[in-house]
């Protein structure tokens, strides 16, 4: 296939696709800016609902902070433990999260230094009730998982408007045109310059964010993909043993077994286990992670405390180490706070490439649609007589 060929396919798959999925890549889009400063937003709420925590020395250990929280729940034997998510500042709470009879993932914010439990989540804010609309229109579309397999096709279908929006870029053959944008030029040629700009702008970023987007929505597939590529090998997951009239041991000592197989590392977050035969999750924070809760599990054993298995960071296969980049990558996170607001534009970009895209078609259609009615209006007769007054025209001029 010629390269002229192959590209007039690339920009008809590139044109159409888009005009196919761009609707939904935009409530994605827009969805996703919303939720790049979630954390920030929700925490300045929680802030103001609880009140500012002022510190007091040393934190209470874990385990007290828990035993409060259980005594609470005394009249819900239901009531199952999730999570344990430590405070990122001295000002900030302990998050304990269960799942009740109210809701799936109750929220309790315990204050470090006293232990008093200074609310929950059953009673959400306004902000919060946005969120917990925009989090699921984001990731299904509202449409559980169907939805989630949707948008994972949407996805991948945008990563490749991204790689052949690239491929189109007018930049490769004149650099300085690529990024210049005609403002006083006609309207057609304006919106075909904010299409080339903001699209080149904001692809490898786009590819990043969707494509994770994709992979984890389809993780059955593409994880084993991974491992095999990278010649890596997924690990077994751990697996408690039950031991005869033996409950699970104390968190204490559970904690303390954790941190000595990682002893540079921080505590950031305790995860139980929902069934038992199941470890316990403690997840570390490494001095040379970025990640604000890392990226480092300590799997143990809830009966015996036996140490199943260690996830350093530093010492992960080549699959493990790109599956856990695809969060920051999808995030924004990989660059810190300057990347992280570069996302927020980001998920404008389906919006204005839409637009510029559609306005570019409509031009384009319109004139294919006019070039198409001023050869029906030429009726056989008239192309005929037009024919022959041309040859004689040429006669008579004939030497």
């Amino acid at each position: 296939m010629k390269s002229k060929k192959l590209r007039d396919l690339v920009f008809t798959l590139h044109r159409y696709i888009g005009l196919a999925v761009g609707l939904i890549a935009i409530i994605v889009g827009l969805t996703g800016s919303l939720l790049v400063f979630h954390s920030e937003i929700s925490n300045f709420e929680q802030h103001r609902r609880i009140g500012k925590i002022t510190p007091q020395g040393t934190q209470l250990p874990v385990e007290v902070v828990l035993n409060t929280v259980k005594k609470t729940y005394a009249n819900q034997p239901d009531a199952t433990l999730q999570t344990i998510i430590l405070p990122l500042k001295p000002n900030e709470p302990i998050n304990v999260v269960l799942k009740t009879k109210e809701k799936d993932w109750t929220e309790n914010y315990v204050n470090p230094y006293t232990g008093e439990i200074l609310g929950n989540n059953l009673q959400p804010s306004f902000v919060n009730k946005f969120f917990e609309i925009v989090y699921p229109l984001h990731y299904t579309l509202l449409s559980g998982d169907m939805g989630y397999k949707f948008v994972g096709i949407i996805g991948l279908l945008m990563s490749f408007m991204s790689i052949t929006g690239i491929i189109l870029w007018p930049g490769w053959r004149k650099l300085i045109s690529g990024f210049k944008i005609k403002w006083n030029a006609h309207p057609k040629r304006v919106n075909f310059d904010v299409h080339k700009v903001a699209g080149v702008v904001t692809a490898v970023f786009l590819l990043f964010a969707f494509f994770t987007g994709f992979c984890w929505s389809f993780a059955e597939f593409v994880n084993p993909m991974i491992y095999a590529v990278t010649f890596s090998k997924k690990q077994a997951d751990p697996v408690s043993v039950p031991l005869t009239s033996q409950e699970a041991l104390g968190l204490t000592e559970q904690l303390k077994t954790a941190q000595a197989a990682l002893p540079d590392a921080t505590l950031r977050g305790i995860y139980f286990p929902d069934k038992p035969e199941k470890a316990l999750m403690v997840r570390l924070k490494l001095p040379q992670e970025n990640a604000d809760y890392g990226q480092s599990i300590v799997y143990l054993d809830q009966y015996s405390g036996k140490v199943l298995r260690v996830d350093s960071s530093l010492k992960l296969s080549l699959g493990d180490r790109i599956l856990n980049s695809f969060v920051p990558l999808h995030f924004g996170t990989f660059g810190g706070l300057p990347t992280r607001i570069l996302y927020v534009f980001v998920g404008l970009a389906p919006l204005i490439l839409f637009i510029t895209g559609f306005v570019m078609w409509r031009y384009r259609y319109r004139a294919k649609f006019r070039s198409s009615d001023s050869t029906i209006e030429l009726s056989p007769t008239r192309r005929n007589q037009l024919t022959i007054d041309s040859d004689k025209k040429r006669g008579e001029s004939a030497p």
